[in-house]
């Protein structure tokens, strides 16, 4: 597996997603073993770059990947969230990033994963209630004690950006980013790279959809983030499938599956963008990181580049609303 970097932070050129191991998904949180499997699978392969997060549970995703990496800390590059729930009352999916939870909230990670520090730390969704000079000055104040190495940022905005960095260096933003959701490429992904700062790829699958096995949304639960996604309705979701057949026309003839030719774009578009797709299973981790391998014609990225935009929005109006736009 080959490696680039976050700023001044090392990381694999694939990571992986943890989240849907515990929470997100329909069959999410039934399968621990293998879970745990598909984290060994991917430190054997070089994917060493783990992402979790408290809220994923909440906390059980932490504990999960606590327990798979327990004797193999030195192997991994582990990024973790929060700001998702508020610890003095607010309770989950409350947007608090005031200095006091910013500490709470770390030290609560640093214990259900079993680790003495976290080398990502990022704010999960800006708080418009704390100016991001006062988070970020409290995680400079953890990495001072040696608790975070590095700070990042998730769904930021280019003003948020630059506010942020000009209190501690940010290592990198997390934000959605595939054939589907191309949002950060206008204003986002500039300011980065005027800034030296890396990006991260979350969802880079598009919640599985870009791997071709989608076809319906009648196989999801109550429990799945897909049930109520506006890109899966009934009115949607057909009119997305031309961009999953693109796809796929594509991997046929690249001799790869359509994870892997998704996965190959992304890479293409730059050294700083580090996708984390998410599998529970260790096949689909493997079959994830041999995209570092593909190579696809000019002619191929073109095609796909001129893709259509996706019907819909990418989250919920309720998600919408915490994304912090310019």
């Amino acid at each position: 597996m080959r490696h680039t970097k976050l700023r001044d932070l090392e990381v694999s050129r694939i990571g992986l997603g943890t989240m849907g191991m515990s929470f997100g998904y329909t069959g999410s949180g039934t399968d621990d073993p293998e879970s745990v499997r598909a984290i060994h699978r991917a430190l054997d392969l070089g994917a060493t770059f783990l992402d979790t997060a408290e809220i994923y549970g909440p906390y059980t995703n932490e504990r999960l990947v606590g327990r798979a990496i327990g004797g193999r800390r030195d192997q991994v590059v582990l990024a973790t969230k929060f700001g998702l729930v508020s610890h003095s009352g607010g309770g989950l999916g409350r947007l608090d990033s005031s200095p006091a939870n910013v500490r709470i909230a770390v030290e609560g990670s640093l214990r259900r994963l079993g680790t003495d520090h976290i080398d990502l730390c990022y704010q999960h969704r800006v708080d418009p209630a704390t100016p991001i000079e006062d988070t970020v000055g409290a995680l400079a104040d953890l990495v001072v004690e040696g608790k975070v190495r590095h700070i990042g940022l998730s769904e930021a905005g280019p003003n948020t950006i630059r506010r942020a960095n000009a209190v501690h260096p940010i290592a990198a933003v997390q934000s959605e980013y595939s054939l589907w959701t191309r949002d950060p490429e206008e204003v986002v992904l500039p300011v980065l790279r005027e800034l030296g700062i890396g990006f991260v790829a979350y969802s880079p699958l598009g919640h599985g959809f870009l791997t071709g096995t989608v076809r319906s949304a009648n196989s999801f639960d109550a429990s799945d983030l897909r049930a109520d996604n506006p890109r899966f309705t009934a009115e949607n979701l057909p009119r997305n499938l031309r961009i999953a057949d693109e796809i796929e026309i594509v991997a046929a003839e690249s001799g790869a599956t359509p994870a892997q030719v998704a996965l190959a774009w992304l890479l293409s578009r730059g050294g700083d963008i580090v996708p984390i797709p998410g599998s529970r299973r260790a096949g689909r981790v493997e079959e994830n990181t041999v995209a570092t391998e593909v190579r696809l014609s000019p002619e191929q990225l073109a095609r796909l580049d001129a893709l259509p935009p996706a019907a819909g929005e990418h989250h919920t109006e309720e998600q919408m609303r915490m994304i912090d736009r310019p």
